[in-house]
């Protein structure tokens, strides 16, 4: 008998939980391990295959407590991809499994069918060959960008391409014109998101991967008028959000335009130094003139020395003192790829100097890079990135995991919070 208590005691049927199963990518989640023996290590892995068919994986190493338990949000990884008490590490530790093609980045082509994850539990801290293993327990759970209900509609109007995303509900709604930056395409799964928390959201497509369009002022201007006159939308209460070169398109529009006048803009590690005056290959043209300014280091290319030193000449840069509308900046200072520190520092001077400076707020995240998406999403601290369409390199994003992590989670919480606070409400009540 006691030979089998003994056995018993060395070979427990682990039970994990992991929920929701099925929830937004925004969402946390709750993980929990029991019925292990008191004090054994144990490592939790999360695997991922992207639609480029590429395996992502993140995992920490875990000590039972003596009752059998490891709970994620209580307790440290003491190795791994991440160490420390970290809730949501299992998502944004994620990085491409050895062996793995350079330079990837994940990120969601088609928002309407989920991210899988596989989350296993494994005896002992393992670090490699997880395929080659058989876990104690595995759960398979979905992440969204589009929560249920959420229509998807084509754009293809009046020479204007993107995505529309339709909160369910009878509406209207407030509307959101989300730009992304210069890598183009069309860039769905922010917008997607956003309409899962209830904002008509209009993805824009303005640079083809292959070619620099003669994208005009007056494409933004259409592309906003349509947004503001869609029926599902409070046509008063549109808001302008862009990161990197789309926040230079939305803050050259919040300051130039007769056509857009947003009730509220948001720039993601974004800059007023390029700013879209006739057209985006005009911008471009300028870009190419300071290339000598590129630096290289490790293989990788630095463009941040682009647009410094900060030009003091009002002419070269967006005049954001003429932006009457709140203004949110958001800014890693690590950027790597764009001066964006530099950057929201004049564009607070030059607020400051228009009587403007009550517009704006800053939100500076330490250690965090260029890419901050939506939380969650694995950092990226260099990537593959196709300069023009034409070369592929490896572009230096910047950003600390952790650090950059923690910037994606807060400011996402922060961006609806805005949104809500100048879209939502009248007046400056307090929120329900």
């Amino acid at each position: 008998m006691l030979a089998v208590n003994r056995m018993v005691a060395s070979c427990p049927c682990p039970l994990l939980s992991v929920e929701p199963t099925r929830g937004l990518v925004d969402e946390k989640l709750r993980i929990f391990v029991t019925n292990l023996n008191p004090n054994q290590e144990v490592t939790l892995h999360c695997l991922h295959k992207s639609e480029d068919k590429d395996f992502w994986e993140a995992f920490g190493h875990y000590v039972s407590d003596g009752q059998g338990t490891v709970t994620v949000a209580k307790d440290s990884s003491v190795g791994g991809t991440y160490t420390g008490v970290e809730s949501m590490a299992l998502m944004w530790s994620l990085q491409p499994v050895p062996g793995s093609r350079t330079g990837l980045r994940l990120r969601k082509r088609d928002v309407l069918t989920p991210m899988v994850f596989h989350i296993s539990v494994y005896d002992g801290h393992m670090a490699q060959d997880f395929i080659q293993l058989t876990p104690l327990v595995t759960i398979v759970i979905e992440r969204w960008y589009t929560a249920p209900g959420v229509q998807r509609v084509d754009v293809r109007e009046k020479g204007v391409r993107g995505t529309l995303f339709i909160p369910p509900g009878p509406g209207p709604f407030p509307g959101v014109l989300d730009m992304w930056g210069g890598g183009g395409g069309l860039v769905e799964y922010r917008a997607a998101l956003l309409a899962s928390h209830g904002f008509v959201a209009f993805a824009l497509e303005y640079l083809t991967p292959d070619e620099i369009k003669d994208v005009s002022v007056s494409y933004f201007e259409i592309a906003y008028q349509i947004i503001q006159e869609h029926p599902m939308v409070l046509r008063d209460r549109v808001a302008l959000l862009g990161l990197s070169f789309g926040a230079s398109v939305a803050l050259s529009m919040a300051a130039q335009s007769s056509v857009i006048k947003p009730q509220c803009c948001i720039s993601i590690s974004g800059s007023h130094v390029t700013p879209v005056r006739n057209t985006i290959s005009e911008v471009y043209e300028g870009f190419y003139r300071l290339f000598h300014k590129v630096r290289m280091m490790d293989n990788q290319v630095i463009w941040r020395d682009i647009i410094l030193p900060i030009p003091t000449d009002p002419a070269e840069k967006v005049d954001v003192g003429l932006i009457r509308c709140p203004l949110l900046l958001v800014v890693g200072d690590d950027d790597q790829n764009w001066a964006t520190l530099e950057s929201a520092e004049d564009m607070e001077r030059i607020t400051e100097k228009a009587g403007n400076r009550h517009l704006l707020k800053i939100l500076i995240y330490p250690g965090a890079g260029h890419l901050i998406e939506p939380p969650y999403t694995p950092h990226h601290r260099a990537s593959n990135f196709m300069v023009a369409g034409k070369e592929k390199v490896i572009m230096l994003w910047g950003g600390q995991t952790r650090l950059h992590a923690y910037a994606q989670e807060d400011s996402w919480e922060k961006i609806l919070d805005f949104l809500r606070e100048h879209l939502c409400y009248a007046g400056p009540q307090a929120r329900l």
